[in-house]
């Protein structure tokens, strides 16, 4: 197996585990009251994580493990993707 189809498939899996993560902050975000638009989540992307880690800092003192990992997965996707691109063929 090429190590581009590994990297590439290391890329979706964490793209996935970015996207559950998402929907569980903005789940999370809706049943402390605050409103959120599961249509309009690509643009309020930054509106929605700040507002989860804004909650979980007054709740406990630091944010949730849900915004870490939601970072961690975009940061893996971006590292996944670019090493897929610059991969050799084969």
């Amino acid at each position: 197996m090429p190590i581009r189809t590994i990297f590439l498939g290391l890329g979706a899996a964490a793209a996935l585990v970015h996207v559950a993560s998402y929907i569980m902050i903005m789940a999370d975000l809706d049943r402390r009251g605050y409103k959120t638009n599961i249509l309009l989540a690509r643009i309020f992307f930054g509106r929605y994580l700040k507002a989860y880690k804004d909650a979980t800092v007054k709740e406990t003192g630091k944010p949730g493990r849900l915004y870490s990992l939601c970072l961690l997965a975009i940061g893996l996707t971006l590292v996944f993707v670019i090493a897929a691109i610059l991969s050799p063929k084969g």
